[in-house]
């Protein structure tokens, strides 16, 4: 029962922080748009004076939002990850157990690092362990490799070629893309709950990098 209502808490996580997500997307392209002042762009001209083209409150406005939701989505990534271990350990371990006793009577899944009851809560909560994404894509830029490949705003990387949730996964990440320059990655990202599989070609462009866009660590 408490394991069930753990994994019934942590659906309704991951659904508010689809919702946050589709928020931090909307206040990220008004900001990005073309002439915006961006995420953190200058809001003075060049003579000192608040920039005439733009409405300044607003984008302070939208600025202050988006760190709050920066903050509260790592917040709630954080509570999503224990509850994801807690079940994990939960439900895993002793299914391991179970299964070890039960004999040939009961189905078993040979992932390769253990073996788990063929149980439809089990396979849901398995999922989610392996769906542990480790940055969100939170700029973009037209053109991009990274956006002419489908890479939108608010995707969460889960796998990046070989590179997974773990110390310096942005570091490796990088050096994944320079090693893979010229050739499809697959890449595996969350969007908006659910999981897409993916290839992205890390390539040079007119812009900066090889992908043309921006991650940040969860």
């Amino acid at each position: 029962m408490v394991a069930t209502n753990l994994k019934a808490e942590t659906m309704k996580l991951m659904d508010k922080r689809s919702d946050m997500e589709a928020e931090l997307n909307i206040i990220i392209e008004r900001l990005c748009q073309p002439g915006g002042p961006g995420l953190s762009g200058n809001l003075l001209d060049s003579e000192g004076f608040p920039r005439s083209d733009i409405d300044i409150p607003t984008v302070r406005a939208d600025r202050h939002r988006l760190a709050e939701l920066r903050s509260n989505h790592k917040d709630i990534t954080e509570k999503i990850n224990q509850n994801i271990e807690l079940l994990h350990s939960a439900k895993l371990t002793p299914t391991t157990a179970a299964v070890t006793d039960s004999g040939p009577k009961d189905q078993v899944l040979n992932t390769g690092t253990s073996l788990f009851v063929n149980n439809p809560i089990v396979a849901v909560d398995v999922d989610l362990v392996l769906s542990r994404p480790f940055a969100m894509v939170d700029e973009i830029n037209e053109a991009s490799p990274a956006a002419e490949d489908g890479l939108q705003l608010g995707d969460q990387i889960v796998k990046f070629g070989n590179v997974e949730i773990g110390e310096n996964a942005l570091q490796r990440l990088a050096a994944e893309g320079q090693e893979k320059q010229g050739q499809a990655v697959p890449l595996v990202v969350m969007r908006q709950g659910s999981v897409i599989n993916m290839t992205v070609t890390p390539r040079a462009w007119s812009g900066r990098g090889l992908l043309g866009c921006h991650f940040r660590v969860l």
